[in-house]
């Protein structure tokens, strides 16, 4: 990006983080809510615990 924008053109930009940042919140807990249907009591969080363990298994395994 240039290093001297408009206002008009910081005011865009801005607006296009909002518009980008609900979409991923949207989706955020759109999945949260599928992983819990599915079984991670805690949905996300749940799912990096889950995903933590394997690797650390996987490393041991590798040893």
């Amino acid at each position: 990006m240039r290093g001297s924008m408009t206002r008009e053109e910081l005011l865009k930009r801005v607006s296009e983080l909002e518009s980008m940042n609900d979409q991923l919140l949207t989706e955020i807990r759109y999945l949260d809510q599928l992983l819990k249907e599915v079984g991670f009591e805690e949905g996300l969080k749940t799912l990096k615990i889950a995903a933590k363990e394997l690797i650390e298994q996987d490393r041991h395994l590798d040893q």
